[in-house]
Parts: structure tokens; C-alpha cells; sequence
């Protein structure tokens, strides 16, 4: 462990890994959209992550981590490590149990439940996300390990490696395809996706020996604190399978459309994901087990006091990066992937689907958040009920947008519901805990609104203005379009915010200057 940091130096640190991490997955899309488009070999490509994704989420991804944080939390502030690694042990043997039964199945069943997913593309498609799949549910397993490491590791406030995984993870997704491609097609990066999810697993094991764990060969159902996980965890199972049946619905009704649809609309809520992942991932993650400690030592004042403030800064750092995407999403895609096979219709239909996914992007990354501040008091229940419905807000309204909007109706849908969702978790934890900085957390986000809008008409008008004078290649003429825009947008939206002197400003200047007292972590 290396010495101790502040929250701003762990929340600066997973931003400039989960940077790199989701800048190297845009790296591997720019790959794989130039040598094949969006295409229906993209469309199988995107499909077949379906199911490996569902094994993981519904098992490890969000319900295992967590449910096993707090609890585990609770064990190691009382000092009892030994019960609480036995209790690790358990949940790692046990998942490994049951990865194996689920990948089985999943081998067994790739075709119906591929049929189930998108069954309106073509046979040779369907048959090529078959393959694919089953190559693909191997990362199941070792991404199951690797969550599980995570939320270890995380208890223990070690955030460096698991954040540095994900960097391994595409470059080997980048590599392997590279390499392949010639020689097996798409396939190359559904391999690669398997050796990423094995780099990403070993490169943990190094630092949970550093944490001090220790493995116990045991299947013990009667612990205590495996009961305690499994009830806390079969609230958000039961929540994520619902999350994973809206993302099925979607793909289902964007398979009857024009070819390269379901392609556009991971591209374009992959570019949304960028901020969220970024900061409100990074905040919330370095958050959450601190929330966890102080629900133990019953420091309810300063719990809520860190989630106003936490959701306050996600709103005045993502809501100007939606509106900036939206003001670039054109140039900016047509700078990244506009190549090769993907042509200015691919950027589109891209840039289509993107404006409407930024509607919900500030909701998205304060979910981040908002959802943990209930897994922090151990209750799981209040995010499946909010998310529940949401989803089913989400799967009406897809049904109805995609009528008259195409695939722009299913991402405004997914924006609609997950404004709601928020907006839903907020009231719930107002009406559980009290005062929770309501009236500044609007203040807040009403601000950013306004600066954001004004940067948003600046760079708009900015951008419109080179544009004619700008006679160059067009990939010179786009980067200049987004390095102008960018610039423009930063200046305005940085002098308008800064008029209202907010608490939550200071913190994000904070984050990146590495420089905030109390709360302290070790890397």
C-alpha cells in the first residue's frame, strides 16, 4: 500500500485510468467500425456481448459488489479480518460454482436465446452472433473474478489496479484483433475479448496479496454474512435482469431496422458513457465504501453531507459535457471513426442516436451515485422498486418513439427513464434521511443548465463560423472543428459557472489539482 491520499486523489487518479481505459475502447470501436462499418457483422459483434454481459452483471458486475462492500465493510471496521476473508472465500468459491453452471447453459442455449435477442436480422447474421457468443462467454468467468476482486480491493480502499484492468482489457482486445483480423475476421476481437478479460483478472492478484488476503477452501452456507450478501444481493439481481431485459427489448426492436442500427446505438451510448464513466463512476466508486464506514460508525450527518456534494459536482461537470457533445457530435465522429468502411451515413446515424442519449447523461452518472447511497445503508430494495420502473417507462416508451423516431426514439426512451430513475432515488432518499441539500442540489443543476445552454449556443454559433473558411482534408477540417468547439465551450462555460461561486465547483477544480482535506484513502 503506498501512502495515504485525499478522496480528490483517488477520485483524479480512477479519472485519468477510466480515461485512458475508455479511450483505448474508442480506440478498439475506431478499429473494428473502419474494417467492417456498421454492418450486420458489427450488429452479431454487438449482439453477441449480450449474454456474456448478462451472466456477469446479474452474478458479479453490480449485485455481488454491491452487496459484498458494506458487509464486508462491516467486518473489517470491527477488526475481525479472519471471519471477514473466510467470508470472501466463500463468495469467490461459490461464484465460481456458479459461473461455470451458467456459462454451460449458456453454451447449450446460445442459438434460442440469440433467436430471442434480435430475431428479425438475417439468418447468416444470427448464425455469425452464435459463434461469437460462444467464443465470448468465456470472459464471463474471468470478469466474474475480476468483480469480485474489485469489490475486495475497493473495501480495502485500494482503487489502483482494478481501475488499471480495464486498460489492459482493450489493448488486448486491440492487439489480438490487429493481429488476427486477416486470418479470422470479427472473430479476432471476440478472442481478444477473452485474453482482455484474463489480463484483466491476473494483474488484481498482485494487490489483493497486498491487501491481505487470505483464501479459505470453503463452502460454509451457514455463514452469517454470506446470508446477509445473498439478501441483499437478490433485491438488485432481480433489478439488473429487469435493467438487461430493457437493453434485450431495445436490441429486439432495433433489429428490425436498417442495417447497422443496433451498431449506431452502441457507438453512440458508448460516446455518452465517456463522462460517466469518467467522473461519475470514479466519484461514486471512491465514495461508496467510505459511505459504508460511516453507516457503520453511524455518521449519518456527514453521509449525507458527502452524497449532496458528490451529486452536486457530477451535475456541474456532466450536464456541459452533454450539451458539448451535443454541439460536436458530428465532427467529433466523424474525426474518430469516420474511416475505412465507416462512411458520413454510419456518422449519421451515429450522431442521430448520440443527441438523444445525452439527454440523460447528467441522470446516468448521478445513478452512479444515487444507487449506492442506498447500498451504503444496506438497502437494496429502493433502487430495484425506482429501477423497475423506470425500465418499464423505458420499454413503453420505446415501443411507442421507434414508431415515428427509429433508432433515435430507443435513445431518447433510455434518457426519459433514466431522468426518472434519478429523479425518483432523490425524493425516496429526501423522504428516508431528511434534509438532504435539496434546494442547493437544484441551485446546482439549474446553474449548470444555464451556463450549459449559453456554451452550447456559443459553440454552435463558434463552430458554424470557421466551418466555411475551413479548406483542408476532412479529417484536418474536423479536428480543428473539435479542438475550436472544445476551447470555446471550456472558456464560456467556465467563466458563466464560475458567477455563482459553488461549493461543488470548487470540488471538481479540486479533483484535478489532486487537493482535498478529510476523508483520506490509500491507493
Amino acid at each position: 500500500m503506498a501512502g495515504k491520499k485525499t478522496i480528490a486523489k483517488v477520485v483524479g487518479m480512477l479519472m485519468v485510468t477510466m480515461f485512458l481505459a475508455r479511450i483505448l475502447g474508442y480506440v478498439r470501436d475506431m478499429v473494428i467500425y473502419s474494417s467492417f462499418g456498421q454492418t450486420y457483422i458489427t450488429d452479431a459483434y454487438n449482439a453477441a456481448f449480450s449474454v456474456p454481459d448478462f451472466i456477469y452483471m446479474l452474478l458479479v458486475g453490480g449485485a455481488l459488489s454491491s452487496a459484498l462492500i458494506p458487509v464486508l465493510s462491516g467486518y473489517f471496521a470491527k477488526g475481525d479480518d479472519k471471519e471477514g476473508w473466510k467470508l470472501v472465500s466463500l463468495v469467490l468459491n461459490w461464484t465460481i460454482v456458479l459461473l461455470i453452471i451458467l456459462i454451460g447453459l449458456g453454451l447449450v442455449f446460445t442459438r434460442s436465446l440469440i433467436l430471442l435477442l434480435v430475431p428479425k436480422l438475417p439468418p447468416e447474421t444470427i448464425s455469425l452472433a452464435v459463434t461469437l457468443t460462444r467464443v465470448m462467454l468465456f470472459q464471463s468467468f474471468f470478469m466474474g473474478l475480476n468483480g469480485i476482486s474489485m469489490g475486495i480491493l475497493n473495501t480495502r480502499q485500494h482503487f489502483t489496479m482494478p481501475a488499471v484492468g480495464g486498460i489492459f482489457y482493450n489493448l488486448a482486445i486491440i492487439a489480438v484483433g490487429l493481429l488476427m483480423m486477416e486470418y479470422w475476421g470479427i472473430m479476432a476481437f471476440s478472442v481478444g475479448v477473452v485474453v482482455g478479460s484474463v489480463l484483466n483478472f491476473a494483474i488484481q492478484v498482485p494487490a489483493l496479496k497486498r491487501a491481505g488476503f487470505i483464501y479459505y477452501p470453503t463452502f460454509n452456507p451457514n455463514h452469517p454474512g454470506l446470508k446477509q450478501i445473498l439478501l441483499l444481493m437478490l433485491p438488485i439481481m432481480i433489478g439488473l435482469s429487469v435493467t438487461q431485459i430493457n437493453l434485450f427489448v431495445n436490441q429486439n426492436l432495433a433489429s428490425g431496422l436498417a442495417e447497422g442500427s443496433i451498431s449506431a446505438l452502441r457507438l453512440a451510448q458508448r460516446i455518452m458513457q465517456l463522462p460517466i464513466g469518467i467522473f461519475g463512476v470514479s466519484v461514486a466508486m471512491a465514495v461508496f465504501p467510505t459511505m459504508s464506514e460511516q453507516v457503520a460508525n453511524k455518521n449519518i450527518g456527514e453521509f449525507k453531507r458527502l452524497f449532496s456534494l458528490g451529486l452536486r459536482a457530477i451535475f456541474v461537470i456532466t450536464i456541459p459535457a452533454a450539451l458539448g457533445l451535443m454541439a460536436l457530435r458530428e465532427p467529433l465522429i466523424a474525426l474518430f471513426f469516420q474511416h475505412g468502411q465507416f462512411d458520413a451515413g454510419d456518422t449519421l446515424a451515429t450522431a442521430q442516436a448520440l443527441f438523444f442519449y445525452c439527454f440523460g447523461l447528467f441522470a446516468y452518472s448521478g445513478l452512479q451515485l444515487a444507487n449506492r447511497i442506498f447500498y451504503s445503508l444496506q438497502d437494496t430494495i429502493t433502487p430495484v422498486v425506482t429501477g423497475l420502473a423506470s425500465i418499464a417507462l423505458n420499454i413503453i416508451l420505446s415501443i411507442l418513439l421507434v414508431q415515428v423516431m427509429s433508432h433515435q426514439g430507443l435513445a431518447l426512451a433510455y434518457s426519459i427513464a433514466g431522468v426518472f430513475n434519478l429523479m425518483l432515488l432523490i425524493l425516496l432518499a429526501r423522504k428516508r434521511m431528511g434534509q438532504i441539500g435539496g434546494g442547493r442540489m437544484i441551485f446546482s443543476f439549474l446553474a449548470a443548465c444555464l451556463a450549459g445552454g449559453l456554451m452550447y449556443i456559443g459553440v454552435r454559433l463558434g463552430i458554424n463560423a470557421i466551418t466555411p473558411w475551413l479548406a483542408f482534408t476532412p479529417k484536418l477540417n474536423a479536428f480543428i472543428i473539435v479542438l475550436a468547439g472544445t476551447s470555446l465551450g471550456i472558456i464560456i462555460y467556465g467563466i458563466i459557472i464560475s458567477i455563482f461561486r459553488l461549493e461543488e465547483t470548487q470540488l471538481v477544480l479540486s479533483l484535478f489539482k489532486n487537493r482535498l482535506p478529510n476523508l483520506r484513502f490509500r491507493v
